[in-house]
């Protein structure tokens, strides 16, 4: 299996937002993320970085005036 697990960069802190990511879209402002069931997540972030050999995506919140 491809997927990989994606977290919300918190500080030093890394927060896992979902697990089984295999499709990453933008949408708006953000990004919408599936899991390889069809779940569906929107969130207002940007890719920070993606190490796919790890299977982690590490996401960042975009600021407020990007809204």
């Amino acid at each position: 299996m491809c997927e990989s697990n994606a977290y919300l960069k918190d500080g030093d802190n890394e927060v896992m937002l979902m697990e089984s990511v295999d499709t990453i879209e933008p949408y708006e402002n953000g990004l919408k993320l599936m899991d390889s069931f069809g779940k569906q997540m929107f969130i207002k972030a940007k890719i920070k970085n993606m190490t796919l050999l790890n299977h982690r995506i590490i996401l960042e919140k975009l600021p407020l005036d990007n809204l």
